[in-house]
């Protein structure tokens, strides 16, 4: 990757990542207040809807960097060679848009499940504000301190792997089955953004319960590992409990996908035509 294509996918994730957290924020607190123990009520309901936005904006820019920095750089280095190896071009890429949007995925984490994990504290109304969380967590235990911040780490890199190696080669599909149709080289932003919701909303909906079993890992106040969870929430909760929020999750994914791709798409198309004149 050139330091031109860096700095375009630096700038485009980073307004991608975001304007997707500034505008689907609410329908994140509901999803994870439908997912928390005890219910949606339970955990603060309708008010406060904007609890923990300070600390998922902070994180937007440069997790969302982090990812298509990561997720470009990798497709740029892995497709080519696969290709050469693979005589199916379209498993090739595939393969391709898996790995790298998982290395990308881990990337990513690295800022946002800090961010999540005071985000949905938050959320819930164990604090009012997002300082207050970060405080509280840096002391938990005699002084947790960073280990606090990364709790739910595996449940998340669990969850984001199968959602990205679903959605990116989707997506990807998408797009070039659509510019082929349109006998195109590129499909326009606004048709990448709407390959980018079908994507990301049928990734979501497969993938919520792991969503769950984030969440609750996240909200706990003492570690808990994931088999034992998922067995103790089946046993006094039931099966139907690992779709809690589903509707929301693959609303907010879908038209978050839309934003997200799309955004990126924009700016990095924008970006690319400002280089040529």
């Amino acid at each position: 990757m050139s330091s031109n294509d860096f700095l375009i996918s630096l700038v485009s994730g980073a307004a991608a990542g975001t304007s997707t957290d500034l505008t689907f924020f609410p329908i994140d607190t509901v999803k994870t207040r439908l997912q928390a123990k005890g219910g949606f009520f339970a955990n603060g309901g309708w008010k406060g809807i904007y609890r923990g936005l300070g600390s998922a904006v902070i994180a937007s820019a440069p997790s969302a960097s982090l990812f298509f920095v990561t997720y470009d750089s990798m497709k740029s280095f892995l497709t080519p060679r696969l290709q050469s190896k693979i005589a199916n071009q379209d498993v090739a890429s595939a393969l391709s848009h898996m790995a790298s949007a998982s290395c990308g995925e881990v990337a990513a984490c690295l800022v946002r499940v800090p961010a999540e994990v005071i985000k949905q504290r938050t959320q819930t109304s164990k604090f009012s504000s997002s300082w207050q969380t970060f405080q509280a967590l840096w002391n938990n235990h005699g002084g947790e301190g960073l280990r606090g911040f990364y709790r739910g780490w595996s449940t998340t890199i669990m969850r984001e792997i199968p959602f990205t190696m679903i959605q990116f080669p989707l997506y990807e599909w998408l797009k070039k089955k659509w510019a082929l149709k349109q006998k195109v080289e590129k499909v326009n932003p606004l048709q990448g953004a709407l390959c980018g919701s079908i994507a990301g909303g049928f990734a979501a909906a497969v993938t919520t319960p792991l969503d769950v079993l984030k969440t609750r890992i996240m909200l706990e106040d003492t570690r808990v590992g994931v088999l034992h969870l998922a067995k103790t929430i089946l046993k006094e909760e039931g099966i139907k409990v690992f779709f809690s929020g589903v509707g929301p999750r693959t609303m907010w994914i879908s038209a978050g996908g839309a934003i997200f791709l799309g955004v990126y798409e924009a700016v990095s198309t924008t970006l690319r035509s400002f280089n040529k004149d």
